[in-house]
């Protein structure tokens, strides 16, 4: 990736001419090698290759990845900023625990957010994005039919993202991507529940409907109680864990 030169802010009309305006800094992207880290490292942790609270042992990385401990704890810290990975001083990085409490917090923000985008999406979407939306929602019932949980889930992921993206908003998009990093193994541990990729799958043609109709109303509600119902079977979820472990 190349580096993007720094952009100089505004100048104020009263500045003199001599004084160097305010220049806002853009941090610069972390090298490949990281890049590609932390891409197979999210992957292990969404799908469970890497169970929360496991430890994160930087030779056995490094060999698995074919990098060096550099880019590897590069990759560990973008991780870390992600809510996937804890840091320890002096000790070995493990996966970030799943935290019940947490993860109602980042449920219910996701269900504010998607919900309001699905509002706007439904009156703003392009005919072509409609198009898009109907073949992906085709792509999952054929994947659920045949039990492909993993590319189920990534197709999944890409129509929130195409709802969202759908509203027009940038500050929703940008929201949105930082929320739905941190929620992505909540989501995929969801749907491994009973019942619950069915109900998915379900809860989505419903969502298509009403966007295809421009309801937004409908849309908002449907997409709310969508994410409501993924955030009680996780929260369900992690509430028996956490008896296991006591008992």
């Amino acid at each position: 990736m190349s580096m993007e030169n720094d952009i100089p802010g505004d100048v104020p009309r009263d500045t003199p001419e001599t004084e160097a305006a305010p220049r806002r800094r853009r941090v610069a992207p972390p090298p490949p090698l990281a890049e590609m880290a932390v891409d197979h490292l999210r992957a292990m942790i969404i799908y469970g290759e890497l169970p929360p609270s496991a430890r994160l042992i930087e030779p056995e990385l490094s060999e698995k990845l074919g990098i060096s401990r550099t880019p590897l704890r590069e990759a560990l810290k973008l991780l870390a900023a992600d809510g996937l990975v804890m840091l320890r001083p002096n000790r070995n990085a493990i996966v970030a625990p799943l935290d019940a409490d947490e993860l109602i917090h980042l449920f219910e923000a996701e269900g504010c957010i998607e919900s309001f985008a699905a509002k706007l999406a439904a009156e703003r979407m392009t005919a072509a994005d409609l198009r898009r939306l109907r073949n992906f929602q085709d792509r999952i019932e054929a994947l659920q039919g045949a039990g492909a949980l993993e590319e189920y889930f990534s197709i999944n992921q890409k129509i929130h993202r195409l709802i969202v993206s759908g509203a027009k908003n940038p500050a929703l998009v940008d929201a949105h991507d930082r929320l739905l990093g941190r929620l992505a193994r909540a989501r995929y541990f969801a749907l491994g529940a009973q019942g619950r990729w069915k109900e998915s799958v379900l809860e989505h043609r419903e969502i298509l409907a009403a966007m295809e109709d421009r309801d937004g109303e409908t849309a908002q509600r449907l997409f709310m109680h969508h994410v409501g119902r993924t955030g009680e079977v996780v929260a369900a979820a992690c509430a028996s864990a956490k008896a296991r472990r006591a008992g």
